[in-house]
Formats: structure tokens, sequence, C-alpha cells
């Protein structure tokens, strides 16, 4: 019991520094948090010093993966905004609808749904939430609603990887994956009449929303019925072509005013046109960048493969510090960290920093006419954005590494087990939080799905309950967390620019993910 209590104390705590009357920022709570656990590990856990060090430096260079992303994420939303493509956006979007809920949904919902598909890595809010900001839209409650909506298709973004890559050690047979793709499929899109409308309440009124409620609904089923009908035989390609078909639905139900409420002729009247040109080109490197994600990201096409080549090319040796190696794909790994077991390892060319953002920024300075002093001031206010994120996510992924510090009496694993000792029989009322907080933690359903996986299926055959179930509950929750998630919700504020709302952020996006769980709660009953 004691155990238990000293592992829950620095969730705790983070979470009451982070949301108490004065909040404190990330950059100072998750490094203290970090600092804690440290504490507790060495002095209550006796961990081993040279061990908590390797996790230490491991952790630090994990900040190396998602600051990256961010870096090029703000290059090329700056790129996008200083070149006045934003505005030709803008201008474009507003001759499909001037309706506000009919903007949210095409950018927010459809359009995040078929880029989480094909990329993963909290690229859907980096690329669309600053569209919407660029329409108008409050950066703050679009930071909440982007959380919010970029849940649903988690389960099968990045080409399916939470699913095939999450739950890729625990045995399972291809028919067994296929049952959990489905099963998580089904809470998804039950979960998803209702999640959308939530977020949507972030930044429209609800009489807004139910004036449109009916645009609302086919939109999210254009993205959802293909979404669970591709689930039934793949696991990779449900939100990306789910997202494709809803996008083009969405875009056409909009443009013929289906399902929407009658627009003011008089603010119609004062739409500018833009040409097929202007559209063209100031969408090219977002087009640019959705073809080489979906190229680089499906397996079947070879590339994915050659980005993520391990093989060796070459090899050093830093003494006590550990051995560095680099792979024919640049894939940068350090192990053996200060003697342990302890690695850590960066894709350069696989995590979508390099490629696609850094490369299509590049290709879009001259296909935009950038001048060199608008392509200074783009590196210039990507570099001043990102100094405190930095300090945030280096405490944050620290933490999670000496969370997880011990194995199975891990402070993470004793705090799982408790989950599933205390509610026996009823587990699966509760999997998808324990999916959730992974999330909340490693900043990945990937990573929770990883984590978690063992536990969910250990609990599911100790309980005799259906492990194909349980394991869907644990992929949705890891989706769900995405709402809470400190990495996504840091990356998410630093691109457009929020300072020191993180934890105002995380106590009302809480709420949308709590009514997730109750809801695939009660689905999993019936599958």
């Amino acid at each position: 019991m004691l155990n238990l209590i000293i592992s829950v104390v620095p969730i705790l705590l983070l979470i009451w520094m982070m949301t108490k009357r004065n909040a404190l920022p990330s950059h100072i709570a998750l490094p203290t948090t970090a600092a804690f656990i440290g504490l507790l590990q060495l002095f209550y856990f006796g961990s081993d010093f040279t061990l908590l060090g390797a996790n230490i430096i491991a952790g630090t260079l994990s900040a190396i993966t998602p600051i990256s992303i961010i870096t090029g994420a703000i290059l090329l939303n700056r790129t996008i905004a200083l070149s006045g493509a934003e505005d030709v956006i803008r201008q474009w979007l507003e001759t499909i609808s001037r309706n506000q809920v009919a903007q949210l949904m095409i950018i927010g919902w459809a359009f995040a749904f078929m880029i989480e598909g094909a990329s993963g890595f909290g690229t859907p809010a980096a690329i669309a939430a600053p569209i919407l900001v660029g329409l108008g839209f409050n950066p703050l409650k679009v930071a909440m609603l982007a959380l919010v909506m970029n849940s649903v298709p988690v389960s099968f973004g990045a080409v399916g990887t939470p699913t095939w890559f999450g739950f890729g050690n625990l045995g399972l047979t291809e028919a067994e994956l296929l049952i959990t793709g489905r099963n998580s499929a089904l809470m998804h899109a039950i979960a998803a009449f209702v999640i959308p409308v939530i977020a949507l309440r972030f930044v429209v009124s609800w009489q807004q929303i139910r004036r449109n409620i009916l645009f609302i609904q086919l939109s999210v089923l254009a993205c959802t019925i293909p979404y669970f009908l591709l689930a039934q035989w793949n696991y990779e390609f449900p939100a990306l072509i789910g997202g494709a078909i809803g996008m083009a639905g969405s875009i056409l139900l909009a443009r013929s005013n289906i399902g929407l409420e009658t627009q003011n002729e008089s603010n119609l009247n004062k739409i500018k046109h833009v040409s097929r040109s202007q559209i063209i080109k100031a969408m090219s490197p977002t087009l640019i960048l959705i073809s080489i994600l979906i190229v680089t990201r499906i397996q079947q096409l070879g590339i994915k493969s050659m980005l993520n080549d391990a093989t060796p090319l070459f090899n050093f040796q830093l003494g006590a510090f550990g051995d560095l190696s680099i792979s024919q794909a640049l894939i940068i790994k350090l192990t053996n960290i200060l003697g342990t077991d302890t690695a850590w390892a960066y894709k350069t060319l696989y995590v979508p920093a390099l490629i696609p953002f850094l490369l299509v920024v590049l290709i879009s300075i001259p296909v935009l006419s950038l001048t060199k002093p608008m392509v200074k001031q783009v590196f210039t206010e990507t570099a001043s954005r990102i100094k405190m994120p930095l300090i945030a996510l280096i405490g944050a992924l620290i933490m999670v590494k000496l969370m997880m510090m011990g194995g199975d009496n891990s402070p993470i694993m004793t705090t799982g087990r408790a989950f599933s000792e205390l509610t026996g029989a009823n587990w699966q009322y509760f999997a998808s939080f324990l999916g959730a907080l992974g999330a909340f933690f490693s900043g990945s359903a990937t990573v929770s799905n990883l984590t978690f996986g063992g536990i969910q299926q250990t609990i599911a055959h100790t309980v005799d309950l259906p492990q194909t179930t349980i394991l869907a509950l644990q992929s949705v929750g890891g989706a769900m967390g995405n709402m809470v998630c400190i990495n996504n919700i840091i990356a998410v504020s630093t691109i457009l620019g929020i300072a020191n709302k993180e934890g105002y952020i995380i106590k009302r996006t809480v709420i949308p993910m709590m009514l997730y769980g109750a809801i695939v709660a009660v689905v999993s009953v019936f599958i």
C-alpha cells in the first residue's frame, strides 16, 4: 500500500501544480516533478545511482524528437503566414462556407483526421490549428478543440502504428490483432457522435451547434463510416482513407449548404474571390507535406523501410558514457548509457522534422516568393518560441523515464496493477483510463500500448475477460489520453504562441476525456 501511495504522489503533485489557482508553468512544474521522482527513486525505491543518471540522460535526449517536430511545424506555420498564403487559404475556405461550424469541422475534424492517419506524432494539431487561427478563431480555444478532435483517429494514426506496433510484442495472431482493431474502431465511431460536438463547444455556442447539428453529424459520419468499414479487414489505413473521404464529403456538404444554417446574403457578397492558381500556390506547402507523409508512411511503397534502415554505418566508443552508432538511414543510437542497458535513438529521416517539415519549408521559400528578410524572420520567430517548451519537454521525458524505472515494480506499473486489483471483474469499465494515463505521461498512444498492453492482457486473462476487448479499450484509452497529454498540449500551445496555459487546458480537456472513457466502457459491454 505504501508503494502505491508513493507511486501516486508525483502524479498528484504535478496535477496540483499545473491546475491550482496560480498554476505553475510547465517548464517549472515538469522539471520539479522529475526531480522529486528522482529523489524517490534514489532514497525510497533504492535505485542504483548510475541507472538513475542513465535514465536522466536518455530522457533529456528523448526531448529531441518532440522538439524537432514542433520546430519544424512552427517553421512551416511561419512560412505560410508571412508569405500571405494563410490569408489566401482563409479566403478560399470562406468561399466554401463562411459558417464557423463548417470551417471547424472541415479543418479541425476531417483534415486533422486524415493527417493523423498519415503521420501521427502530433502533426494534425500542428498543421490544422494554425489554419483555424488564421480564419480568426481564438488560439486558446482552437488549441483545446484540436486536442479533443484529434482522438478518434489515433488508434490508426501513422498508418496504424499504435495498433500493429503498440501491440506487436504481445504474441497476438493476425486475427486477434485485426479483431482488436475492429473493436477499437467501433468504440471510437460510437464516441464520435458526441466528442466532436464537445470539442466545438470550446469555440462556438450551443446555439450555433444546434443550428448546424445535421452538418456536424454528417461530417462525422463521412469520416467514421469508411473508417469503421476499413477496420473490418485492415488496421493500417482506416484513419488515412476515412479522413480523406470525410474531408471531401465535408467540403461537398458545406458547398451545398446541407445541414448548415442559412448565411446572411450581405455577408456572402463580401467574400473575396480567389483564383484556382492562387489556391494551388497557397496550398502547395500543405499538399506537398501530405504527399510526402503518405509516401513515407505506407509500408508497401518501400520508402518507409529505407528511412528506418538500421544497418550500422558508423560506430563510436564514448567510454563510460556509452556507445554511439549511426545507421545508413541516419538513425542515431546511444546504447549502454553509463554502462547500463539504457538506450536512446533518434530516427533522423523518419521523425517528421527534417522530412517533411524542413524539406517543405525549403521548397516553399521560392514557391511562395519569400524574401531574405522574411526567411530570417521565419527562423528568428521559430527560435524564440521553442526555448521554454524545450525545458518543459526535457522535464516531462525525464519524468516518464523515472516513473518507468524498476520494471514490474516501477511506480507506473504499481499504479496500473492497483487499478486492476481494485476493480476485479469490472475492469473493462476502467481499462481505457489506464491507457489514457499512459498517454498522459508518455505523449504517445503507441508508447501507452507498449507500456500497458502486457498488463491489460494479463488482467484480461486473470479476470476472464476477452483480451481483444480489453486491448481495444487500452488502444482507445491511449487515443483519448491525447486530450490531456502534456507533450501535445505543450506542442500545440507553442505553435499557436500560447504561454503558461497548460494547466488551464488540462482542466477543460479532462472532461471530454472522462466522457469518452464512459462511452467506450458502455460500448465494450455489448461487443
